[in-house]
């Protein structure tokens, strides 16, 4: 069975950082394009940042460019999320997500909360 296992949300001021970290199992995550996503009170979840297998393919949105970096440990099977300069519009939780032939794997997720 696929676990995924998000860590490191918490509650900033704005212009602070976070380091999420996605724990996976059950599944060799080498081979799969690894994502972010969000979601906030109200809104549909949404694409955050995407990394390839290999890591050499990454895609930010618009919204987090230039702030967010998503990295990845094969060895370890964990993904991460940098993710600086924070504002309370990046106020949400996080989930790490994987997409597989049989089907789809989500974390519980990670609350981030950014104050003013």
């Amino acid at each position: 069975q696929v676990q995924l296992v998000e860590s490191g949300g918490g509650s900033v001021q704005s212009g602070g950082s976070l380091r999420l970290s996605c724990a996976a199992s059950g599944i060799n995550i080498n081979s799969y394009v690894m994502r972010w996503y969000r979601q906030a009170p109200g809104k549909e979840r949404e694409l955050v940042a995407s990394i390839s297998s290999g890591g050499g393919i990454i895609n930010y949105a618009d919204s987090v460019k230039g702030r967010f970096t998503i990295s990845r440990d094969n060895a370890k099977s964990t993904v991460y999320l940098q993710m600086n300069s924070l504002k309370p519009e990046d106020t949400a939780v996080y989930y790490c997500n994987v997409n597989f032939a049989t089907g789809r794997a989500w974390g519980q997720g990670t609350q981030v909360t950014v104050s003013l």
